[in-house]
C-alpha cells in the first residue's frame, strides 16, 4: 500500500503497525482453520466408523463355558471304618 507523499509520519507508522499485527492476525486465524479442519476430518472419520459399527449386523456370538475342573480322586488309604470293619 503506498501513501500520499504528504502522509504525516506518525499517521504512516501507525499504518505500518497496523498492517503488520494485521497480516500476524491473518497467520493465525489460517493456522487455526487448518487445525479446525483437521480436527473435523477426524471427527468425521470416527463418526464414519461408529455409523459402520451400528449399522453393519453384529457377528454371531458363541458362549462357552469354562472346562469345569474335577479334582481327581485319591486312592491312596481305605477309610478307617472299613480298616476296622474288616478285621
Amino acid at each position: 500500500m503506498s501513501l500520499p507523499v504528504d502522509t504525516p509520519p506518525a499517521v504512516a507508522n501507525a499504518l505500518g503497525y497496523l498492517q503488520h499485527h494485521l497480516q500476524e492476525l491473518t497467520k493465525c486465524q489460517n493456522a487455526s482453520e487448518h487445525t479446525i479442519n483437521a480436527i473435523l476430518m477426524g471427527l468425521i472419520a470416527q463418526l464414519q466408523q461408529l455409523t459402520q459399527f451400528i449399522t453393519s449386523p453384529a457377528p454371531a456370538l458363541t458362549i462357552t463355558s469354562p472346562p469345569i475342573s474335577i479334582p481327581p480322586l485319591s486312592v491312596s488309604s481305605p477309610p478307617l471304618v472299613l480298616a476296622t470293619l474288616s478285621k
